[in-house]
């Protein structure tokens, strides 16, 4: 089966409505909140990782590319691999205690 990228995401085929019209949910991103005003939460988690641990940072609120930078700055800190997308930065390995120290010297409130 071919994957094709459809126009319409959002899973309506036909709508028997005449005055029917598709919105997008295309949100446009948020503007970055500044550091002393993010509520960032620092969790340590393993499900779904075959037992592997990892340290999730929650709470994000901006754009994707100022998440994209602090989840770099975070994973070059620890010396570690990992992620930042949907509002979630993931760190590999248990490095909550170092990425709290970090987040709050840079202004950040995190717990």
């Amino acid at each position: 089966m071919s994957k094709k990228k459809h126009s319409n995401p959002g899973g309506i085929v036909f709508s028997t409505n005449p005055d029917f019209s598709y919105e997008s949910d295309n949100q446009e991103d948020q503007d970055t909140l500044p550091p002393a005003e993010q509520r960032l939460k620092v969790i340590l988690d393993k499900k779904q990782r075959a037992g592997k641990v990892v340290t999730l940072i929650e709470g994000f609120v901006g754009k994707s590319e100022d998440l994209e930078k602090l989840g770099k700055d975070l994973k070059t800190k620890c010396g570690a691999g990992g992620s930042a997308k949907d509002g979630i930065i993931l760190v590999q390995g248990d490095y909550r205690e170092k990425v709290v120290k970090w987040l709050q010297d840079w202004g950040y409130k995190a717990k």
